[in-house]
C-alpha cells in the first residue's frame, strides 16, 4: 500500500512537507506527480531507491526537493515558496523493480500508486 500525507492549506510563499509510506516493499523508484482540477497529471519529481539520484521537473528545481528515508521507507517532498499555481492533489507512484529503461517522468514506470493528498495554496 502507497499512502501520502501531509497536504494542506498554506498561504503563498509557505512550505510543505509531504510524506509517503511504502508498507514494506522492496523499492526502486518513487516519484511524485501533481493533477490540477481540469488538468493532467504531471511529474514533480522522482528518487531512485538505491543510489539516491533524484530528478525534479524543470519548473520546480530550486523549490521542490525530494528525499527518502532508508531506515523508515519513508519518501518527502519537500515544497518550498509554494504559488497558488501549486494547487492540486498531489500522488505517491511506486516502481518495485528496474526497468531496462529509466523513465521516471512517465506514469507506467510506476506499479502503485496512493489516493493523493491534497494541497490547496491561497493566494
Amino acid at each position: 500500500q502507497v499512502q501520502e500525507s501531509g497536504g494542506g492549506l498554506v498561504q503563498a510563499g509557505g512550505s510543505l512537507r509531504l510524506s509517503c509510506t511504502t508498507s514494506g516493499r522492496t523499492l526502486s523508484t518513487v516519484g511524485w506527480f501533481r493533477q490540477a482540477p481540469g488538468k493532467e497529471r504531471e511529474f514533480v519529481a522522482a528518487i531512485r531507491w538505491r543510489t539516491g539520484a533524484t530528478d525534479t521537473a524543470d519548473s520546480k528545481r530550486g523549490r521542490f526537493f525530494i528525499s527518502r528515508d532508508n531506515a523508515k521507507n519513508m519518501i518527502y517532498l519537500q515544497m518550498n515558496s509554494l504559488k497558488p499555481e501549486d494547487t492540486a492533489v498531489y500522488y505517491c507512484a511506486v516502481a518495485t523493480y528496474d526497468r531496462g529503461v529509466y523513465t521516471p517522468k512517465v506514469g507506467d514506470h510506476y506499479e502503485y500508486w496512493g489516493q493523493g493528498t491534497q494541497v490547496t495554496v491561497s493566494s
